[in-house]
């Protein structure tokens, strides 16, 4: 099955860590939503990841799984991998180093993987601290990395990363007018339909994960009703 995952614009994000009830699993694929995208920084292992797997796959929606590493890459049940690099952070493990690790380790089906250059802007993020990424970027230098993300390294999507804060929409901006084909996708503190709608102006797809957990399933819809 063909999935035109550039024409989404709300995707929501769930963590393997945390917990939901069936209840709030069928809000969620309810809800409007594009796609669900499987994803954590922090104690998400092949186990809890096949257990949200298995709570969702039944409704039918597109699955991404977004590995944090090569040993959390499960292949059954999901229709894409996204499979970020961290551009600003000097720790060339999180741009090629766990890559290489999985191209070593498994077989890969590239046509299912999907590469994503991350810029995460949150340094008290887990994503921040453990990519030890270089949050403090104007939005001069936020566009010259997506710039390079997109005319040379050609990367489908640049992911602007706030994990856990609302951001700055003129970084967000400046990113939108650098590109040139990649699709941007925004996700960092998106809890209600006011700060979804601030960014899809310049995002193609916003991502809503915290607020799933913090402010529930009638403020998801409100973020999907903002955007589409």
């Amino acid at each position: 099955m063909h999935i035109n995952w550039k024409s989404w614009t709300h995707v929501t994000k769930l963590d393997p860590e945390k917990h939901l009830s069936p209840e709030q699993i069928r809000g969620v694929v309810t809800s409007g939503t594009d796609a669900l995208m499987l994803s954590g920084t922090l104690n998400v292992t092949r186990e809890n990841t096949k257990e949200l797997l298995h709570q969702v796959a039944e409704y039918g929606l597109p699955l991404v799984l977004e590995p944090a590493g090569p040993e959390v890459v499960i292949r059954d049940g999901i229709d894409l991998l996204f499979v970020p690099s961290v551009l600003n952070t000097r720790n060339v493990e999180w741009i090629v180093g766990k890559h290489t690790q999985w191209v070593l380790q498994q077989e890969i089906e590239w046509d299912r993987v999907v590469p994503e250059a991350y810029i995460v802007l949150n340094p008290n993020s887990s994503v921040g601290k453990v990519t030890a990424a270089q949050c403090t970027l104007s939005p001069k230098e936020a566009a010259a990395f997506a710039t390079v993300a997109d005319r040379y390294f050609h990367f489908p999507i640049v992911y602007i990363e706030y994990s856990g804060m609302y951001g700055d929409p003129a970084i967000v901006r400046a990113v939108c007018e650098a590109l040139d084909t990649s699709v941007l996708y925004y996700g960092g503190g998106i809890d209600s339909p006011e700060k979804a709608a601030e960014m899809a102006r310049f995002a193609d797809t916003i991502v809503v994960g915290n607020a799933v957990y913090e402010k529930g399933i009638d403020v998801l819809r409100a973020t999907v009703r903002a955007v589409i």
